[in-house]
């Protein structure tokens, strides 16, 4: 369960970025603010899940 929770914090961050991106560039402020959001939340998931693997026994 855990590269699928890895997947997709990556597929938010990235999907994130692309909106962030393409909100700045067509001066869509909503879709920019939109796509920071969702970057966060992806980085939000990515953090967690290195927690989670730093606390495991090895």
């Amino acid at each position: 369960m855990a590269a699928d929770e890895k997947a997709q914090a990556k597929g938010e961050q990235v999907e994130g970025k692309v909106k962030k991106v393409v909100g700045g560039a067509v001066g869509n402020e909503s879709l920019e603010v939109e796509g920071r959001v969702e970057e966060s939340k992806g980085d939000l998931r990515a953090a967690k899940e290195k927690a989670k693997d730093a606390v495991r026994p090895k």
